[in-house]
């Protein structure tokens, strides 16, 4: 069974999307014939942890772990709520920030480039490349962010004659956080300079969406694929449906996505229709940012909240299942029309239909308009907004509300690993 070497930060107990990825490209690459062997950190600083995902880690993987430094360990003296929540993406940009926040950030975005795993790239490289000439294998492959780690990548291609796969979870310098991290012109630099890098000496760039696709073909000649994230077959008994008019949200729930728009027409809405104000549950799972929450008291929505906060994956599939109508909200920007959030292909096999916010162009539009899932509305169409609440809405009343999705199967974990597997076997 040919080894292929798979470098990853996220790896259970992590929770989050980061996690799911690779661990169900590694759970089907062995019905391909590739033997998977994943390098990760022993000693990881995750800011979600979900130890059920634990339960479904390959038993044909080979696991090896190295220690990591991570500076997080020494700011959380200072402030460690404010530590974890930067770790994990959650930064505000729409209200002041405090001068412990900024101090951070600043830290973060200009002492380690490109990201706090750094100190992890030249251990690793040492490492590895003695594991690899004993193991004899001939193909790597490194998953950002964290972007240190197509460092990694990058360190052994120099050194070894091996076929390098760098994969792009999310774009690098243009992804949308970025800006926050008041970077100097240094930093800034720096962090194109690696990004050239990485996009020039890998054999292949594999990225998630067709947007990024396009922004790193400028950059690169080398071949640039599309695999997007997926759906697993995961056995969930049958749920009964929320009495609630419930709509849901799953996940992290940024501040750059707070959609005013819908907890506008929400409050318009309630006003207008004693029904729906009688029938409507807003659920939230998952972190939410204080001014998320602090939105919604604004457009007095308080009371029907429901907020269970994070919850394990198995958890928040239940709770998919369960709710009426499905949210799933993209930051309104140029930068964000590349991101397709792992949370809608999840949704997608829910049987419960989507409400989906982003900016126009959005990659994700074209696959839920595809599969028949739900409705994509921009920023600025409140009236479309309201009318497909209300029109789910009666179809609540009337007991037909339901998703009919067509066109699923190409997103199923086992066929993008299949497509994956073709990749990998066909570059070596």
């Amino acid at each position: 069974m040919k080894k292929v070497l798979i470098i990853s930060y996220y790896w259970p107990p992590a929770g989050g999307p980061g996690v799911q990825r690779w661990l169900k490209f590694v759970k089907y690459l062995p019905d391909f014939g590739i033997q998977p062997v994943v390098y990760i950190p022993e000693n990881p600083t995750y800011p979600i942890v979900d130890a059920d995902l634990v339960k479904d880690i390959s038993e044909k993987a080979i696991i090896i772990r190295k220690k990591i430094i991570e500076p997080y360990g020494l700011s959380s003296l200072f402030s460690k709520n404010k530590t974890k929540k930067i770790s994990s993406g959650i930064i505000s940009t729409h209200r002041k920030q405090t001068v412990l926040e900024k101090v951070l950030l600043w830290i973060r975005g200009n002492l380690f480039i490109p990201d706090a795993r750094v100190f992890w790239v030249k251990p690793s490289i040492s490492f590895l490349e003695k594991y690899i000439r004993e193991e004899g294998i001939d193909t790597i492959i490194t998953s950002g962010p964290p972007h240190s780690l197509h460092l990694i990548g990058l360190g052994l291609k120099k050194k070894l004659d091996v076929n390098w796969i760098a994969d792009f979870r999310d774009p690098w310098t243009t992804i949308g956080y970025h800006k926050a991290l008041k970077l100097s012109g240094y930093a800034s630099k720096k962090h194109k300079q690696f990004e050239s890098e990485v996009l020039n000496t890998a054999d292949t760039i594999l990225v998630t969406s067709k947007t990024t696709k396009t922004e790193f073909e400028v950059l690169t000649n080398q071949p640039v694929v599309v695999i997007t994230n997926g759906y697993d077959e995961e056995v969930i008994s049958k749920q009964i449906l929320d009495a609630k008019f419930s709509i849901a949200h799953i996940g992290s729930f940024l501040s750059e996505r707070n959609p005013r728009i819908l907890w506008k027409c929400l409050k318009e809405i309630i006003k207008e229709n004693r029904s729906f104000a009688n029938d409507f549950q807003l659920k939230l799972i998952g972190a939410v940012s204080p001014e998320v929450l602090e939105t919604i008291q604004e457009f007095l929505l308080n009371e029907y909240v429901l907020n269970l906060g994070y919850v394990s994956h198995k958890e928040a599939l239940e709770e998919q299942r369960k709710s009426q109508v499905l949210l799933l909200i993209e930051i309104n920007s140029e930068e964000t029309k590349s991101i397709i959030p792992g949370k809608l292909f999840e949704y997608m096999v829910s049987e419960r239909p989507i409400i989906a916010l982003g900016p126009e162009g959005s990659d994700f539009a074209e696959i839920i308009q595809k599969t028949n899932t739900g409705v994509f509305i921009k920023y600025d169409e409140i009236e479309k907004l309201k009318a497909s609440i209300l029109n789910y809405y009666q179809q609540f009343l009337e007991g037909k509300l339901q998703s009919h999705a067509v066109g699923l199967q190409e997103y199923s974990r086992r066929k993008l690993t299949e497509k994956l597997s073709e990749l990998i076997t066909n570059n070596t």
